[in-house]
């Protein structure tokens, strides 16, 4: 199949996915074009199946927003001609699928067979943007009007229905983790440079975002920091990155946490660590802390959102209220003083992990797309 992919080509969960679902395609023999303003930060391979398309917005005084969703939809339109595409699949409800939707109406127009288009539900395109009432009648709109739609976890899909008038199914494709990337020894070195003491190491990753709470990781952490010699990594960038490093500084454990910045090489980062801290609001599923269980690392988590369906209570880790940073510190305290318990949940969690792996996900949109490309004429 010729498959066009339009996502955000940044580090968050929607852009993530989608680059690493058209690395997998592309790898299976299908063609795969990526559609986006810049390539993708996990677009870090070369595969004669993959390929590129800039989408680029011309700036006019005319204009104080370039109108960045009429040049994606000219961009599609050229890319399913010239490349004669047998479907989009779009990432992300806004601009996305309503680019696309337009883009597939330009073709048609032209004498184009129809093209299908796939359109999945991330998270904060519906939770959070796509419920702003400037947004709200065109995000519904283009869902209804896409051919297919799937959701990243049970909890999007039902927050979906909450909030839109949707009249069509949305099938769960949950997301999924390459595990054999991130089932990786440890590097003994690069551990004893950041715990030279052999002590734990607790590891946040994320766009620093209210949503995030990166002030309850780092609570947490000083909390532990209290029982025992550990040391904390925080992993990306965001607006919440001066407030965290200013509460590291006012509560004396500047010193053993570190802020990395974003980092491509998670795994590297991951194989070192003893537990994911993430305290978040919201995650429509929580694609870091499935990472991070494939890593081998036991996840203490709010249970907000999709969390609850990828982290076990008690099993592959530990769940609390949002903000309850006090039942959060004692889990993660308790869990690091038995090392036996430590192991033993690391384990567990490297196997739930294996459950979402990619092999077992991508067959399920291959599944999908030889329903709806063409409409069965592939």
């Amino acid at each position: 199949m010729r498959i066009g992919i339009v996502c955000y080509p940044t580090f968050g969960g929607s852009g993530v996915l989608a680059t690493e679902l058209g690395k997998a395609l592309a790898d299976e023999g299908h063609q795969v074009h990526f559609i986006t303003y810049q390539q993708p930060v996990r677009l870090n391979v070369f595969n004669a199946n993959i390929f590129y398309h800039e989408v680029r917005v011309p700036t006019y005084p005319l204009f104080d927003y370039p109108p960045y969703e009429v040049a994606l939809a000219s961009t599609m339109v050229d890319v399913i001609l010239n490349y004669d595409l047998d479907l989009l699949h779009v990432h992300y409800a806004i601009p996305h699928a309503s680019a696309a939707y337009m883009a597939k109406q330009i073709v048609r127009q032209k004498g184009r067979r129809n093209v299908p288009v796939i359109t999945t539900l991330h998270g904060t395109d519906i939770t959070l943007v796509g419920k702003d009432k400037t947004y709200e009648p065109v995000v519904t709109f283009s869902i209804n009007e896409s051919d297919a739609i799937t959701a990243v976890s049970q909890n999007l899909r039902d927050e979906t229905y909450n909030y839109f008038n949707i009249q069509k199914e949305i099938e769960v494709i949950h997301n999924f983790v390459d595990v054999k990337r991130f089932n990786k020894k440890p590097i003994d070195a690069f551990r004893k440079v950041i715990a030279p003491n052999g002590e734990k190491i607790l590891v946040h990753a994320s766009n620093f975002r209210k949503v995030k709470r990166v002030d309850d990781v780092v609570k947490i952490f000083a909390a532990v920091r209290k029982e025992m010699p550990a040391k904390l990594l925080m992993v990306g960038d965001g607006p919440e990155r001066p407030m965290a490093e200013k509460l590291t500084r006012e509560l004396g454990i500047e010193e053993d946490a570190r802020f990395l910045g974003k980092q491509e090489q998670m795994e590297d980062i991951l194989a070192v660590s003893d537990v994911f801290i993430l305290p978040s609001e919201y995650e429509s599923f929580g694609l870091a802390a499935l990472e991070a269980m494939a890593a081998h690392a036991v996840v203490i988590s709010t249970n907000a959102g999709g969390l609850t369906e990828i982290n076990i209570q008690g099993e592959t880790g530990f769940m609390a209220n949002v903000g309850d940073v006090e039942s959060m510190s004692r889990f993660a305290i308790e869990l690091l003083r038995d090392d036996v318990k430590l192991n033993a949940m690391k384990d567990a969690a490297y196997k739930q992990a294996r459950r979402f792996d990619i092999k077992n996900i991508i067959p399920r949109y291959e599944k999908l797309y030889s329903r709806f490309c063409r409409m069965g004429n592939c």
